[in-house]
């Protein structure tokens, strides 16, 4: 199993007119799993029946919306803990503090340690698209941190080198 990543290149110039091409990476979202989905595999490997599962499934998001919405953080088993934040416009007068200060509501997810320690170790598997969408390269690497590159000819020869660098797509938290 591996994390999909894909790097494309683009144009990552602020200027006008002036290019700069990189290489930017996210992760691939293979697909969304519908809580149907989700309830009907934790039947399977429970053996507790869907129906008791989905009241389950329902009751503890009940819980967990409302005890996050008083300001809690909640924890999530086997997973972590959330909560809500804001991000809000400062000011310097206690006069002009109002809710509309408030820019945006976020979700705010804290992993746990068994969680991040999961991810630390899941290989990554990453395809290289030039900025015309070919796929130029491949790379894998495994989860102490080398990559395996392929040779010029395209095939695997098991050597290793190093990468780095990250791009965190969208929100959430970083880890």
């Amino acid at each position: 199993m591996a994390i999909k990543v894909k790097a494309v290149e683009r144009n990552i110039s602020f200027q006008k007119g002036v290019e700069k091409w990189a290489y930017v990476m996210q992760t691939e979202i293979y697909s969304r799993l519908t809580q149907a989905k989700v309830v009907q595999e934790a039947a399977m490997r429970s053996g507790i029946s869907k129906g008791s599962i989905n009241a389950a499934w329902e009751a503890i998001g009940d819980v967990i919306r409302a005890w996050a919405t008083e300001g809690h953080s909640v924890a999530i088993p086997g997973l972590g803990s959330m909560r809500f934040g804001i991000n809000a416009t400062s000011v310097e007068d206690v006069n002009k503090v109002a809710s509309s200060l408030i820019t945006s509501r976020r979700v705010i997810f804290v992993p746990s340690t068994d969680i991040k320690r999961e991810l630390q170790t899941t290989a990554v598997s990453i395809t290289c698209y030039d900025r015309n969408g070919e796929v130029v390269r491949r790379v894998t690497s495994t989860d102490d941190g080398t990559v395996d590159t392929p040779d010029e000819g395209g095939e695997e020869n098991g050597g290793s080198g190093s990468g780095g660098g990250s791009n965190d797509e969208g929100g959430g938290s970083l880890i």
